[in-house]
């Protein structure tokens, strides 16, 4: 049963529709790769083995744009989840004291071969990891908003088949096709930056493999970027149930990053950007509270997860939901037709659909992994038919919680176009 939907008011920014000005925009990039010995996210069977090498370079790269008198950074991490609640409040805080940065969506990529962000005692309590990762998100986002500069925008969007629904056995499975690319260029048309929606996980490296890797998005990326010489984020979508679809032979992350890749540049090639004059921007962050089916306080729980998480990752998880799941929902409008939903789990595909469908925006960026990580969000009617990603253990939250915060966000979309009050 749904128990309570909380609003944090004073947390939350809404930017009124007041003088709307021209877009500036800018971005930057920075290496995020951990030390050797850092334990890997993503598969249970791991534990808390420590990484062995770097297969390739984790990065994070930010856009940020201001436009009507308020700023919005994208963020593309090559993460497995995005940094805690605590973490992400901090790079909050700090752009926003530092930067003037209003709303900040911190997507994860979600690659199974990122660092464990859970603990915070890595290499010493003194001077852990997540600290270090921190202090270098928050640099990254202040040089992307110092280097903006006047820009245009253009969106391309097509339909793909290299995701699958890997999770329903139904003849209807629902699969997110939509390939969003997102151009930033300057009045001069050189690109400033790019941005890549799509929902598949990066799962295309054994568990066995103990190395970090930024997966088939790096490749994506590091191939736009080649091409273009502008950074490209990568922005997950609701990826909860799907997967790449490498049915043709592309099964390691350069082949299927490189097809990704070519699908992008080919959008390219016929996006046009266009000066659209004075743009306005609406945004909202909200935490939103949920009961959770498990109650890790129970010695039996407790027993049946350590087969899954090792003890520090279940002390974290047993703190992080002491008061229920708690998810984050933030929601942005551009220009009164471009949507920006980011929400902190992994979404299963439908929750996105239904939600674009209903939104009647131009175009509806959906960011999963996005500003803190609260495990799996299926339909109710993919828990009716069970399977991976349903279970209690991993889909904690109480049935139902995917639509309600569905329905809190296309309030959102809403409200910031001026159509509910």
């Amino acid at each position: 049963m749904f128990v309570r939907i909380v609003a944090l008011w004073l947390a939350c920014c809404w930017v009124p529709l007041l003088t709307a000005e021209e877009l500036r925009a800018g971005a930057a990039t920075v290496d995020i790769t951990p030390p050797i010995g850092y334990p890997l996210w993503g598969y249970a069977a791991r534990r808390d083995a420590p990484s062995k090498a770097v297969r390739d370079r984790l990065q994070a790269r930010a856009l940020v744009l201001h436009a009507d008198g308020a700023s919005l950074a994208l963020v593309g991490l090559d993460l497995g989840r995005a940094p805690t609640r605590d973490s992400s409040a901090r790079i909050r805080q700090r752009v926003r004291e530092q930067g003037n940065i209003d709303a900040v969506f911190l997507v994860a990529s979600h690659t199974h071969h990122g660092p464990v962000l859970e603990d915070a005692s890595w290499p010493t309590p003194q001077a852990p990891y997540v600290r270090d990762l921190e202090d270098r998100l928050v640099n990254v986002i202040l040089q992307a908003g110092k280097a903006a500069r006047p820009a245009r925008l253009g969106i391309a969007s097509r339909t793909t088949q290299l995701n699958r629904n890997r999770h329903s056995r139904l003849a209807d499975k629902p699969v997110d096709r939509e390939l969003l690319v997102l151009r930033i260029e300057d009045s001069a048309g050189k690109p400033i930056a790019h941005a890549v929606q799509f929902a598949a996980h990066p799962t295309l490296l054994p568990a066995s493999l103990m190395e970090f890797s930024a997966d088939y998005p790096g490749v994506l990326c590091r191939q736009v970027e080649k091409a273009t010489g502008a950074p490209c984020l990568f922005l997950q979508g609701a990826a909860g149930d799907l997967s790449p679809n490498s049915s043709d032979g592309r099964r390691t992350p350069e082949q299927f990053g490189a097809a990704l890749a070519d699908q992008v540049l080919d959008s390219l090639q016929n996006l046009r950007c266009q000066t659209t004059g004075k743009l306005s921007l609406r945004w909202q962050r909200e935490e939103l509270a949920f009961a959770a089916r498990v109650d890790l306080k129970n010695p039996l729980w407790k027993t049946a997860l350590s087969a899954a998480f090792y003890p520090r990752l279940i002390a974290f998880y047993e703190r992080e939901y002491a008061g229920g799941v708690r998810p984050e929902l933030t929601t942005a409008v551009l220009d009164g037709r471009i949507g920006f939903v980011g929400v902190s789990g992994e979404f299963f595909s439908a929750h996105a659909l239904h939600l674009k469908r209903r939104a009647r925006l131009d175009h509806l960026f959906f960011l999963g992994y996005c500003n803190d990580y609260h495990q799996y969000f299926p339909t109710i009617e993919a828990i009716a038919e069970g399977g991976y990603g349903t279970e209690v253990y991993i889909g904690t939250a109480e049935i139902g919680a995917g639509e309600r915060i569905m329905d809190r966000a296309l309030q959102a979309l809403y409200r910031h176009r001026g159509k509910l009050r």
